[in-house]
């Protein structure tokens, strides 16, 4: 018997005809790839779309028995090649788990399945005045699930944290099928080592993430406060957006296009949607900022100070319609850049008073390879994306090299390879660079504890087949 006749068996009589296991060769060719564009080579063997803990953990056992790689999966919305099936593999898809089982308004905390959908949660969470705080560029087709394995950032880390600060409990199912739980459900709790932590951002190495229980915040009273700012240079943009964090203003979101990004957008969108609002706007940056809670109005008027001062045009919103005008800017980002061509979407981060040095790498990092790098930051805690505009059906080589180059500029700066897409495939080459060699060597043993036979979503992060 092999590992699909075992996995038939144990799965039961109806799990082909339920599509919980399939062999479909579109299905299993759609599984290669994510968001990043990455594809892995050769083919998985099947997909498994789990609907329950059970499914899961006969997978792993099934895995486990016949010594075959696993590879978690979500929406598939990843940027980093983490959760692509690579040849022979098992792809467990958990995003049919995805049900919200609980709502506690009076604990701030909602416990959900994997495969829940940001929005979806939001949407559900809203009569009770509260929100999940992380919200990555998908949030309308990303799960829960996918945000934890890779411990998902978004506009409003600055404020709210990442993906980890919203995560109190899980529910894991470990190479062998074991079922583990983790953390609590209470706001403090210091018992034993921190495994839910360590089982965020994992990116399916350690487990399986079948269940989460997850902080929520309040939705801050009043209307949000817009202000957008058109900046002559990137580098006093970025001086600025750190005076603003320097000030102790505490933005729920600020966000700094360059000028490339800025003049794709302007192209996209109609250079007269810039011009009418902030004047000429050739070769100038862009800084969005927005404050929400009590005290926004206050904040947002020190803060088109602050931009004034650094030779801002700053428009304030003066109302909520004008604020999702200034939004729609930087949401045309991605949009912009595809519609010329495929993309390659980066993520660096480095300190925040370090920005502008980062934006200058990025331009000597452009002029030396003749590649234009259109980038985009979450200015409010020093993440940025640099992105390659390409054609055809892979990355150029020189497109890598330019990558390699930042990321090396972003760790010499005191920064790191990535502030919230994740190791995945794309930059396992880089890891030890970072991390060092004890650092590294520890990681790798630390997986070898979970993951004895090296089945757990095999050659990502750490490298190897």
């Amino acid at each position: 018997m092999d590992v699909l006749d075992w996995l038939a068996t144990a799965l039961g009589e109806d799990a082909a005809a339920a599509g919980v296991l399939t062999t479909d060769p579109a299905l299993l060719d759609a599984a290669r790839t994510d968001r990043s564009g990455w594809v892995a080579a050769g083919t998985p063997r099947a997909i498994v779309t789990a609907r329950s803990v059970e499914h899961v953990q006969v997978t792993l056992r099934a895995a486990s028995e016949f010594r075959v790689p696993v590879v978690p999966r979500g929406a598939g919305t990843g940027l980093a090649g983490g959760a692509n099936g690579t040849d022979g593999s098992i792809v467990l898809d958990v995003s049919a788990m995805n049900r919200i089982l609980e709502i506690s308004a009076e604990d701030q905390l909602a416990v959900v399945e994997p495969g829940v959908i940001n929005s979806d949660l939001n949407a559900a969470l809203e009569p009770s005045g509260l929100f999940f705080a992380p919200d990555p560029a998908s949030r309308a087709i990303s799960t829960v699930g996918g945000n934890i394995a890779t411990n998902a950032g978004g506009l409003l880390c600055a404020k709210y944290g990442v993906t980890r600060e919203a995560v109190l409990a899980l529910d894991v199912v470990l190479a062998d099928g074991r079922l583990l739980r983790t953390g609590h459900r209470t706001v403090k709790g210091v018992t034993g080592y921190d495994l839910t932590a360590l089982f965020v951002g994992s990116e399916g190495t350690l487990g399986v993430i079948v269940g989460a229980t997850v902080r929520l915040q309040p939705i801050p009273s009043g209307e949000p406060v817009t202000l957008g700012a058109i900046v002559p240079d990137v580098g006093a943009a970025a001086q600025a957006a750190a005076r603003i964090t320097a000030a102790r203003l505490c933005p729920a979101v600020m966000e700094l296009l360059d000028a490339p990004a800025l003049e794709r957008i302007s192209a996209y969108l109609g250079r007269e949607t810039i011009e009418q609002a902030f004047g000429a706007s050739g070769g100038a940056s862009y800084l969005l900022v927005q404050f929400d809670g009590p005290t926004a109005d206050t904040d947002a008027r020190a803060a088109a100070e602050l931009l004034r001062e650094a030779g801002g045009t700053v428009r304030v919103a003066a109302d909520a319609e004008e604020g999702e005008r200034l939004l729609a800017l930087r949401r045309a980002f991605h949009p912009a850049l595809e519609s010329g061509g495929e993309v390659l979407i980066e993520d660096v981060a480095v300190p925040r008073s370090r920005m502008p040095e980062m934006f200058a790498a990025i331009e000597r990092i452009s002029e030396r390879y003749g590649i234009l790098i259109p980038t985009v930051a979450h200015a409010g805690d020093g993440n940025l994306h640099p992105n390659f505009v390409y054609t055809g059906d892979r990355v150029p080589d020189a497109v890598w090299d330019a990558a390699g180059d930042l990321f090396r500029a972003a760790i010499e700066l005191g920064g790191t390879l990535t502030g919230e897409h994740g190791v995945g495939m794309l930059k396992r080459r880089w890891l030890a660079e970072e991390l060092g060699p004890d650092s590294y060597e520890l990681q790798v043993k630390l997986k070898s504890v979970f993951d004895p036979l090296g089945i757990l979503n095999p050659g990502k992060v750490f490298g190897g087949p």
